[in-house]
């Protein structure tokens, strides 16, 4: 039996993009308990570099036949999928399960944060202008974004970045193959302003307060000065 059938009927049952590592576990397992057969017991040892090369022979015969299907790279993971081509006639097929569309809201902190990750909610919030924290709670249900850390600036805020979710939403291979990514990761940004510790408020008032005071003592010193002089 062909590999590159086997990992077609592997794909087309799949409910969510594979990688070769789950695609060669696959192979070994099929060749064990009582459904194993001698053709399954053959690809039990099979290597990520014959399945990844089976893939690719999977996409030129499409490629080579203008087949409705191809093989696409997904978040490191491979998903058989319907060319865009082919839209127009599946769109009508799934009118009434179509997921329901994030809103221009959430699209925009989404970019943010997919464009600048890691970022905080403060800095999302600069450069939107406005609050985000019921967005960043939808996108954080979705599966969009995670938690990633704590920065270092005072407060130490969480930090927010895209998931492996967010790749596979967007069919994306990885961040880096986002729409002009480079050039947009170089734009400069106004992010949010650290904030300073409450102490440190308060020793810099007080530091201030005494050079107000000894600017006004230097004056009156001056003033007797000119009076001794007269």
């Amino acid at each position: 039996m062909d590999l590159k059938n086997i990992v077609e009927t592997i794909l087309f049952a799949a409910e969510k993009p594979l990688t070769l590592k789950n695609l060669r576990d696959i192979c070994s397992q099929a060749a064990e308990g009582e459904f194993s057969t001698e053709e399954s017991r053959a690809w039990q040892n099979v290597k990520e570099k014959e399945l990844h090369q089976a893939i690719q022979d999977l996409n030129a015969r499409y490629e080579q036949s203008q087949s409705g299907l191809q093989v696409r790279e997904i978040a490191d993971a491979y998903q058989l999928v319907s060319r865009s081509d082919f839209v127009p006639w599946l769109r009508k097929l799934y009118e009434e399960h179509r997921p329901q569309r994030l809103s221009q809201p959430a699209m925009e902190t989404l970019a943010i944060i997919a464009y600048r990750q890691p970022m905080t909610r403060a800095d999302i919030e600069a450069i939107r202008g406005v609050a985000v924290d019921g967005v960043i709670q939808t996108l954080l249900e979705r599966g969009l974004i995670k938690i990633v850390g704590r920065s270092e600036v005072p407060g130490r805020p969480l930090l927010y970045s895209t998931t492996q979710e967010f790749l596979e939403h967007f069919g994306l291979k990885n961040v880096n193959d986002l729409p002009a990514v480079e050039e947009l990761r170089k734009v400069k940004i106004a992010l949010a302003e650290p904030a300073m510790p409450a102490a440190a408020g308060k020793e810099a008032g007080n530091e201030d307060e005494l050079d107000d005071g000894d600017d006004e003592d230097d004056e009156e010193e001056d003033e007797e000065d000119e009076s001794a002089k007269t």
